[in-house]
């Protein structure tokens, strides 16, 4: 075992041959997708961290993904955010903060909107957004690259990147081509108040049905018909093995009819697409109050580790203290959220995230470090013929044998698509791990069983390194 973690590094379990018949895919996951001009709310941070665990374990599993970041980008409220911005908005504040700037101008005007010439102008606004008016769609375009700037800035914190970002505005014409598609086929049908729908029910009695298009001749920005379209071209783009949506469970019914239009269109590869849904946080709050907004929570965990930090009589001097506690802030954060089922909500709590001891990101980052510390106090040469032999003592078999069962776990976890079986893997390797450090020291053993008791810690930091780093946590040296 110890020869093959060795040899491996981050391809250990990976080798296995129970990933032998898995065929390699081309994956396209859409994940994280905030709307622009509005801030980056915390219900936007589990489809983000979920998404890139996907990615990541799938890439890492040899497959070929695309991560795309599919924004909202159009709908009324750019008619109402435009003319809140004509009326109360300002340059400078757009360029150095346009997140909390547009989210200001957008309370104000949702305030204003009340009176009917503001919702007429609103509508005007829009209007003119669709016919391409210049004016109109440059401001657009403002938002919109400055909210990109800003969400960019915002990933790179939770280490999470995409190849693309695209966006429902792309899908404005296209979506027209599909609502003549379903008129050729059959498949659209009016309502008696002109509303363009799809039946989806199997005796064609409209017991299931789904809206497409408003009265007004607009699509809906709900606009399966926009979500179609972006689809239909995805597919044709990038021509996967399967297309993923990662978003919360109040979505189901959405993707539900999305995949039955695509199925009832001739589309086979509606077969392909999947939903991952998940559950919502609750209780999430700082010590100000209410917080919705994910940059005050990853600055709040990140000061609450700074402060235990502070206080902690062992820790050494760390080189770079906030990049440090950031780290360890965002760990305490996924760990938090993956310990569920993905489906289920739960219940957010700062100071069970936040705990050193027990089963929290804290913890694992906190083991992660002291091995690391151990190898660098008594392992810089190379570990070669090394007699393992000598490892017979319980703590260390225990290791062993959690090491042994990762494979297991990798597989399980790309199966069902579940990071709770390698967050509790991680977990009990962790603790495996700071029992054996305890009975069995390296200072002052027999150069021979130091060495091998070296190379055991050496093979369970590698393990635990990569199986976080596939969780989205940075593993950190030194705490």
């Amino acid at each position: 075992v110890l020869q093959q973690v060795l040899k491996d590094g981050s391809e250990y379990g990976i080798k296995s041959e129970l990933f032998s018949t898995v065929p390699r895919q081309k994956a396209v996951i859409e994940f994280s997708s905030p709307n622009i001009a509005k801030k980056f709310h915390i219900g936007h941070l589990r489809s983000t961290i979920i998404g890139n665990f996907i990615a990541n374990l799938k890439v890492a599993l040899g497959h070929q993904v695309t991560r795309i970041n599919y924004l909202g980008d159009w709908g009324m409220q750019f008619g109402l955010l435009g003319v809140g911005f004509q009326k109360f908005g300002n340059e400078e504040k757009l360029k150095s903060s346009p997140l909390q700037h547009l989210f200001e101008v957008y309370v104000q005007i949702n305030k204003a909107a009340e009176d009917e010439n503001i919702r007429t102008l609103a509508k005007d606004f829009f209007r003119k957004l669709e016919e391409h008016d210049e004016q109109t769609l440059s401001l657009w375009k403002q938002f919109r690259s400055y909210s990109i700037e800003e969400y960019i800035r915002i990933y790179k914190r939770l280490g999470v990147h995409f190849d693309e970002y695209s966006g429902e505005s792309f899908y404005q014409e296209k979506s027209q081509e599909v609502l003549k598609r379903l008129e050729e086929k059959g498949l659209l049908q009016k309502t008696a108040k002109g509303t363009g729908i799809v039946d989806l029910s199997e005796k064609k009695d409209l017991s299931s049905f789904s809206t497409v298009m408003r009265s007004d001749g607009t699509s809906l920005y709900i606009t399966r018909s926009v979500n179609l379209a972006a689809a239909i071209d995805r597919m044709n783009k990038h021509n996967c093995d399967i297309m993923m949506y990662v978003t919360d469970k109040s979505q189901s019914n959405h993707f539900q009819h999305l995949f039955q239009i695509l199925k009832l269109m001739g589309y086979d590869w509606a077969e392909r697409c999947q939903h991952v849904a998940f559950g919502l946080v609750q209780g999430m709050k700082t010590r100000r109050g209410e917080v919705i907004f994910l940059e005050d929570v990853l600055d709040e965990a990140r000061s609450r580790i700074l402060q235990n930090m502070a206080s902690a009589k062992t820790t050494k001097e760390v080189e770079n203290p906030v990049e440090t506690a950031e780290k360890i802030g965002l760990a305490a954060l996924i760990i938090q959220d993956f310990q569920g089922l993905l489906s289920s909500d739960y219940q957010f709590s700062w100071d069970r995230a936040l705990q050193s001891r027990g089963d929290t990101g804290v913890f694992l980052q906190y083991t992660h470090a002291r091995l690391h510390s151990l190898e660098q106090l008594h392992g810089k040469g190379q570990l070669t013929d090394v007699n393992v032999a000598s490892l017979q003592e319980p703590e260390a078999i225990s290791v062993l044998q959690h090491l042994l069962r990762y494979d297991e776990v990798l597989y399980r976890s790309s199966q069902e698509l579940q990071p709770k079986h390698l967050v509790s893997y991680l977990l009990t390797l962790s603790h495996v791990a700071a029992a054996a450090h305890r009975a069995l020291p390296v200072k002052g053993s027999a150069p021979a069983l130091a060495q091998a008791r070296l190379c055991l810690f050496r093979a369970a930091r590698s393990v635990l390194a990569h199986g976080m780093k596939l969780l989205g946590i940075t593993p950190v040296t030194r705490m």
